[in-house]
């Protein structure tokens, strides 16, 4: 019969009360506000202009994402 060495616990009780729950979500729909809001800033940009940023329209998407939610 093989012995336990090491049992791990969830995150805790608390990981998975209501309120934390309410957090998390309220977190993720902050994280996406931002994104949407920065695409729509950068989708309002002129070629001219986000080729100063030294930007493309191809990298309007990874921009944002990477502004809301940090490096991929």
């Amino acid at each position: 019969m093989a012995a336990v060495d090491n049992i791990t616990t969830r995150k805790g009780a608390l990981a998975f009360s209501p309120r934390a729950v309410f957090d998390e979500l309220k977190g993720k729909i902050a994280r996406y506000r931002l994104y949407r809001q920065t695409m729509d800033e950068l989708s309002t940009l002129s070629g001219r202009e986000l080729a100063d940023l030294g930007l493309s329209r191809s990298m309007l998407r990874s921009v944002a994402y990477e502004a809301a939610y940090g490096t991929k």
